[in-house]
């Protein structure tokens, strides 16, 4: 008995570590040291922990000192939970780039249903592949993924490919996966219901699954005991939840170094509105106000928003407004963040056949729709040939970029 599903298509991707990869990727220095993000008061409590503080027995919600006594000579930092957030929304963006339907759990986990873009970019493993090489190019993180014909199970996977893999669980083989598992594994069991379990004689998920289901409601109740009956059936009907309605669409880069000439913070919002704006048309929205984000050395922030009546989904329109907003911006400052929003959303209407219709009335100026046609194209260049297939003459060549964004 298994999930009515017969293919293997929902990933379960995990950022490894995240906090302290974070941290390692930002200090070069860190790289391949015990890293433990924590609080370092008298009462501090152990945020992360990179795998290299793992192997010394460190673990999240530790205490400080108890992790400074196993880990004697470990980095211990301080979390910065506002650049986390940076680099988890980057993540996130790269995940959506893939497919819309992302149902982010956390700032360092998401499922995805990559069924419907098999003819675009390939297997699930493949998509996988190409995810797993964004992160870590384009963010220097790494992530396992696990993939399954469950959102339970690809969430099994993903955990056991850790660190820094890749498990596919192919369809029919589900149970030979999940039934040799400690029953911890199941969601729901911590150890008060493990305990309960044990006076049955369980250990495994197996074994859960051998129990007849009056016994297991007897033991745990009646919600948790079909939960658990389930879940060790790999039975986990639940679909991909998005968010239903979006309130903004955005893309955000923090850079290496601060960037203090207007030239190369303009070059990065050529790509950032780029980005808005696909996301955007891939959306079907149109958006009436574009916010413009930027972020000083000392983490001070500040905002420029500009409305308009004609709504919009070009990518030159936007950027063209992310440039006057801009101008009221101190580049001089130094900007360590960059970033281009696009609210106050509206549906693109529909095409209607026929010359009238008193329907769908489209507000975009006749210059934007013209724009959002060839727009329109070029996504579909990209979905066929890759990202890079097509870019603005500004973004071909980067390598001497004195910024640097951290991606």
């Amino acid at each position: 008995m298994t999930d009515a599903r017969v293919d293997a298509t929902i990933l379960h991707l995990d950022l490894d570590a995240f906090f302290a990869s974070v941290e390692q990727h930002l200090d070069p220095g860190l790289r391949g040291t015990p890293v433990v993000v924590a609080g370092l008061g008298p009462r501090g409590v152990v945020c992360a922990a990179s795998y290299e503080a793992r192997r010394f027995g460190v673990h999240s919600a530790m205490p400080t000192a108890r992790a400074r006594t196993l880990c004697p000579d470990g980095n211990f930092v301080s979390p910065r939970h506002d650049v986390y957030s940076e680099f988890s929304a980057q993540v996130m963006t790269i995940l959506r780039d893939a497919t819309p339907l992302v149902e982010q759990l956390s700032v360092d986990e998401a499922f995805l249903d990559v069924a419907g873009v098999r003819r675009l970019l390939g297997t699930p493993t493949e998509v996988a592949q190409q995810l797993r090489a964004r992160i870590r190019d384009e963010a220097g993180l790494v992530a396992s993924v696990g993939i399954a014909t469950t959102k339970f199970l690809a969430k099994v996977a993903s955990d056991l490919a850790k660190p820094d893999g890749l498990l596919v669980v192919e369809p029919g083989s589900e149970l030979d996966v999940l039934h040799p598992l400690p029953v911890r594994r199941l969601w729901g069991v911590g150890p008060k219901t493990a305990a309960k379990l044990e006076r049955f004689g369980v250990q495994t998920v197996g074994d859960v699954a051998r129990l007849p289901l009056d016994v297991l409601v007897g033991s745990v109740g009646a919600a948790a005991g079909r939960h658990l009956h389930d879940l060790s059936h790999n039975l986990d009907p639940r679909d991909i939840v998005t968010e239903r309605e979006a309130k903004s669409i955005g893309n955000e880069e923090t850079f290496a170094r601060d960037l203090t000439s207007r030239s190369d913070i303009e070059r990065e919002l050529v790509r950032l509105a780029d980005s808005v704006g696909s996301r955007l048309r891939a959306s079907g929205l149109l958006a009436r106000t574009i916010t413009l984000k930027a972020r000083y050395p000392d983490f001070a922030t500040v905002t420029r928003a500009h409305t308009s009546a004609a709504p919009t989904d070009t990518s030159s329109t936007i950027l063209a407004t992310a440039r006057e907003l801009l101008d009221q911006i101190d580049v001089a400052r130094g900007l360590r963040l960059v970033g281009v929003h696009a609210s106050n959303l509206v549906a693109e209407p529909e095409p209607v056949q026929g010359a009238l219709s008193f329907d769908a009335v489209d507000e975009r100026s006749p210059v934007d729709t013209r724009r959002t046609r060839v727009e329109h194209t070029m996504d579909e260049v990209r979905r066929r040939f890759g990202r890079d297939a097509l870019r603005a003459a500004t973004l071909v060549d980067r390598r001497d970029d004195p910024g640097g964004p951290t991606r």
